[in-house]
């Protein structure tokens, strides 16, 4: 027997904490319950979601005098009545896209300002989360499982108070959350800087102060999980085609070059401090494990415009990852 960080008495034979890891869902409506399914059906302790929740468009749909109409994924779709509307947003709102239905006159107005368009945007999303938050409660409330949900790069910072309101689900962003008497968690959605200039893309430097001060709030490193959206750089984690100055992909012998674009500061803290365990994100093409040193890293990918959830289950079992699998669907 020996006494436990709770002081309580155990086995010498440690736990085992099952978790199940997803990321870069980016609005999918579909995937985001599969996330809330699979928690149950994998009978894990802690479910986490890794970042870019939020989705990153509109689709306008035209309210005409007889049914709906709208363009989306490149054709012309009509809706007779109430209940084809609902499953024409239900499709765009799977594929990670926010519907919004209005009269021609008002959409057309929208339209021509990025302002208005901007802010209604803003209010999709933020009303989608709210959603979210109060489905997670309700599917996991009563429950055993710990469940995380944490911003990423794309992701605006107007979200954080909306994940921050729940009793329930945690928004673990710049903390140590505990995950079982042994781990903790340490989450960061702060991306090394994108073509895309997002939200919380942020300088190497910025991104190695923020790591390093949440490592040295951890009781010990080696039991910790470090959570940070964006991979380590130079792995098969972090490999996305390479883009020119106009954001298209760079070909070479007919096809993308593919190079490395992850972060160099979050590889250096990984390598400092040799967590148990890296969750990544953030590059949904980099489906990967990888370890650097005796740290296991893992980016489950993303295939979230189909409506298809990628995660991965780990298991922890005191000192080192028991195992951990894929899963798709």
């Amino acid at each position: 027997m020996e006494l436990g960080r709770n002081g309580i008495m155990r086995l010498n034979e440690m736990g085992r904490t099952r978790m199940l890891f997803v990321s870069d869902i980016h609005g999918s409506e579909t995937t985001f319950r599969k996330f809330l399914n699979a928690s149950k059906m994998y009978k894990v302790d802690v479910a986490i979601v890794g970042g870019d929740i939020t989705g990153k468009g509109l689709i306008f749909v035209s309210k005409k005098s007889k049914g709906y109409e709208t363009e989306f994924l490149g054709r012309k779709r009509f809706a007779q009545d109430d209940e084809e509307l609902q499953s024409l947003i239900q499709e765009i709102r799977k594929r990670g896209l926010y519907a919004h239905v209005d009269g021609p006159d008002a959409i057309e107005e929208i339209a021509s300002s990025p302002i208005k368009a901007e802010n209604l945007l803003k209010d999709h999303i933020m009303r989608t989360i709210k959603e979210w938050i109060k489905l997670a409660d309700e599917r996991l409330k009563g429950s055993s499982i710990k469940c995380h949900i944490s911003p990423g790069n794309d992701d605006i910072y107007e979200i954080d108070p909306i994940l921050d309101s729940s009793d329930f689900v945690t928004n673990p962003d710049g903390k140590v959350v505990t995950l079982d008497d042994e781990h903790e968690m340490i989450s960061t959605g702060k991306a090394n800087i994108t073509p895309w200039k997002c939200p919380r893309d942020v300088t190497e430097d910025e991104l190695g102060q923020t790591i390093e001060k949440l490592a040295s709030e951890l009781c010990n490193t080696s039991l910790s999980i470090f959570n940070f959206h964006a991979p380590p750089f130079n792995t098969y984690l972090d490999v996305a085609p390479e883009l020119d100055e106009n954001l298209r992909p760079v070909i070479k012998a007919g096809q993308p070059n593919m190079i490395n674009v992850g972060s160099i500061s979050v590889r250096k803290a990984i390598e400092k401090h040799q967590p148990l365990l890296g969750l990544h994100g953030h590059i949904h093409e980099s489906k990967a494990v990888e370890k650097i040193g005796k740290t296991m890293c893992i980016n489950p990918g993303s295939e979230y415009t189909e409506g298809i959830l990628d995660g991965a289950i780990v298991t922890l079992e005191g000192e080192k990852v028991r195992d951990h699998m894929f899963i798709h669907g």
